[in-house]
């Protein structure tokens, strides 16, 4: 089973770093303007689009007015999907006659998935109508991924111009990632997917007559076109309630290389965007570096932990071993066709990311291997992370490093030549205090008032950790769950839908607020005394930066939650 870990793993990780590249330059010459080939294509679209929309493309934005648009957008999606939501049973394309959500659960999901979140506390194959799912949720799968992207490449123009006052357009930003992005992408690998066994139509759901005489219904729809941008944009929200374990979701380990695939690609490619709009490549490929040695440590311990199964299983004499006959270890939750390995590894892929796409259910993992995916959220979602969240997420890390490697030598901290002085760090700092307050303060709230504890499913540590877990997932956008605790109430459904959007938008505005601030700055050349940003030092001092600062913050909360669990495992006292 090491062997097949390793190739697994191995593989993977080669094609991301393979594509990675390519399309990290790709991205650069989009944004900054230059010709691509979809340029004979696109240019004509996009022109009617600014045309018909009101959009100047040439005049830039500062980031006061580049947030503002960003927001306003935000706002007006949310509208729009939430009213779509409670009027989907008059509109068309609603052969299940699916009726209104209530007021708490279309609040929920508006917030959800115009926060990149695609949290879901519904059954989305008996809730949503096909208009909802594909005007409603497709929609805001390309749009806010779009705005992610936008607003990472807002923040490279802020690290990387030499001085100026503005980063860009967002209608610019928004409509090029959109139609040069993530479209393209998304019609051919949608092609795949229904190459695959993926559905992609209309019909009504079909009945079919079991061999026991029941019978039995088959959910379809438009899933592959929704599929594959859940996964590039990094959204998550499954058509069907068993999301990615749902063989018209994935059927076959093709399709299943091609998702996990499509969820670090952008993320990992942003890196070397960074890299060639700075003029040095090497820039990206530290920040690629950084985020590859945090997916790997956190996806061995976590294949290892479910290879390893329940020890108390071994007390009762149950053989846990890999053979040629059982697969060994933890397989509840799992699909028998994906395995230990490509559960783990999709597990620790979509945690890394703000994707929330599984294939497995999480609440059935085994303590240390539930603690990982948790753990890689509290990070910030910043191992390759988001669509443009990522990305950002982790030059506010590298600001902080530098900082501290300032302090450590004396000298006024400088990143590509910018000094980082008092006003970027409070910036910095501030989102960096943001997330965990989001985090923690409302799980707080909800494991002392009773609305919060009727969502439990499992008392004790466990019942704590599927908590923790989901205020996590809200406030790092990332969608996935634990699975167990009963979400779908008015108190988790407007509580997490708030937490959406604070860890969405109080999140993006500081870091805008930075770029802002370092756009006016002119680069100084490097002196001796300079801290060079583009080697293996500054890596590890990421890295290590990177983990002490979510240890110092939640390592209490985790204590108490899925620690104490593997330890009350390991020694037989179960509470």
């Amino acid at each position: 089973m090491i062997v097949n870990a390793v190739i697994q793993v191995g593989i993977f990780s080669v094609l991301v770093t393979l594509i990675s590249v390519p399309l990290g330059l790709y991205m650069a010459r989009v944004f900054q303007g230059e010709r691509t080939f979809l340029d004979p294509v696109l240019r004509p679209v996009e022109r009617a689009i600014y045309r018909v929309c009101g959009v100047h493309p040439g005049t830039e934005q500062g980031w006061i007015e580049y947030a503002i648009s960003m927001l306003l957008f935000s706002v007006a999606g949310m509208l729009l999907l939430y009213g779509i939501e409670r009027l989907q049973y008059y509109l068309p394309l609603n052969p299940q006659k699916f009726g209104a959500l209530a007021p708490d659960l279309a609040f929920n999901t508006a917030a959800s998935f115009t926060t990149n979140t695609n949290w879901q506390a519904y059954s989305g194959e008996s809730t949503m109508s096909y208009l909802t799912q594909m005007a409603g949720l497709a929609f805001h799968n390309f749009v806010s991924a779009a705005a992610g992207i936008a607003v990472a490449i807002a923040v490279i123009r802020g690290f990387v111009r030499r001085s100026g006052k503005t980063l860009g357009n967002f209608w610019v930003d928004l409509t090029r990632a959109t139609l040069w992005l993530l479209l393209p992408i998304s019609i051919v690998l949608a092609i795949v997917l229904v190459w695959q066994g993926v559905p992609d139509n209309f019909s009504a759901y079909a009945h079919a007559r079991t061999l026991e005489g029941a019978t039995q219904v088959i959910p379809q729809g438009p899933v592959a076109s929704q599929e594959i941008i859940k996964e590039l944009g990094t959204n998550g929200g499954g058509f069907f309630n068993a999301n990615s374990a749902h063989p018209y979701e994935n059927p076959t380990p093709l399709t299943n290389l091609i998702e996990l695939i499509a969820i670090f690609a952008i993320g990992a490619g942003l890196t070397h965007t960074f890299g060639q709009m700075a003029g040095d490549r090497r820039q990206g490929w530290a920040l690629f570096g950084a985020m590859a040695i945090l997916f790997l440590t956190g996806v061995v311990p976590t294949i290892w932990a479910e290879q390893r199964g329940n020890p108390q299983f071994v007390a009762i004499g149950i053989n846990q071993h890999a053979t040629a006959t059982q697969s060994g270890g933890n397989m509840e939750g799992k699909e028998i066709r994906n395995g230990i390995v490509n559960s783990a590894l999709w597990a620790t892929v979509t945690t890394d990311t703000s994707c929330g796409a599984v294939n497995a259910m999480h609440d059935s993992f085994m303590p240390l291997g539930g603690l990982v995916p948790l753990v890689n959220m509290q990070i910030g979602e910043i191992i390759f992370g988001g669509v443009g969240s990522g990305l950002y997420g982790m030059l506010v890390m590298a600001v902080l490093s530098v900082f501290i490697a300032g302090l450590m030598v004396g000298r006024t901290p400088e990143y590509l030549g910018k000094k980082i002085e008092g006003r970027e760090m409070k910036l910095a700092m501030l989102f960096i205090l943001i997330f965990p307050a989001v985090i923690l303060l409302p799980a707080g709230v909800a494991v002392v008032t009773k609305a919060g504890l009727a969502g439990i499913s499992n008392p004790g540590p466990h019942g704590l950790s599927q908590v923790l877990y989901a205020f996590t997932e809200a406030s790092a956008n990332n969608g996935s769950a634990f699975g167990g605790l009963n979400a779908n109430a008015p108190f988790y459904n407007v509580t997490l839908a708030f937490v959406m959007l604070f860890g969405r938008f109080l999140m993006k505005v500081p870091v805008l607020a930075l770029a802002g601030s370092l756009v006016g700055k002119k680069a100084v050349p490097p002196s001796a005394g300079t801290f060079p940003t583009n080697g293996a030092i500054f890596v590890v001092l990421l890295v290590a930066v990177i983990i002490i600062v979510a240890a110092l913050t939640f390592f209490p909360a985790d204590a108490l939650g899925p620690i104490v669990e593997e330890l009350a495992m390991r020694t037989g006292r179960l509470y």
